[in-house]
């Protein structure tokens, strides 16, 4: 004799509703194994990455500033900004002493041009004294906002 699908175990469960429970796990083991591997990766992960930016320019063109910095994650060690026409930042993963002595590693030496739409308010006058050219998170989040227009990658490739 053929029991009906929609008959009932021991339990009172139906195997519709048994099937819609594996199901529904499935689902959620899926959703938490992809919530875990979808977090994005920095685009730049070493200094080796930079030239990544250039490529991937159109990513970034007329957005914020601080979205192109979220891809970036060796620290930029140094920055200098540019009030003339073209307005630009110019980061550098080596600290000025670095530079000056020819230390740290080649890959390092990699500059990153960051031009943007308006002009910024860097002056060195109002910068920590001996600190002018050290890139801080207030920098960080003072010039974030700024809307990125060009992307330039000097140094190694």
């Amino acid at each position: 004799m053929k029991i009906p699908f929609w008959s009932k175990n021991q339990k009172g469960i139906t195997s519709n509703e048994r099937n819609m429970k594996n199901i529904l796990k499935t689902f959620a083991i899926l959703f938490l194994f992809a919530n875990n591997s979808c977090k994005a990766q920095q685009m730049v992960q070493t200094t080796k990455d930079v030239y990544l930016l250039k490529i991937n320019e159109q990513q970034f063109i007329n957005k914020p500033l601080k979205d192109l910095l979220k891809e970036i994650k060796p620290e930029i060690k140094t920055a200098d900004a540019t009030n003339d026409n073209p307005y630009y930042f110019s980061f550098k993963f080596r600290t000025l002493e670095q530079r000056k002595q020819s230390k740290g590693s080649q890959e390092d030496s990699v500059s990153l041009f960051v031009y943007v739409k308006t002009p910024t308010d860097w002056k060195y006058e109002e910068r920590p004294k001996g600190k002018e050219l050290q890139w801080t998170k207030e920098d960080e989040e003072k010039y974030g906002n700024l809307t990125v227009i060009r992307i330039k990658v000097i140094g190694k490739d």
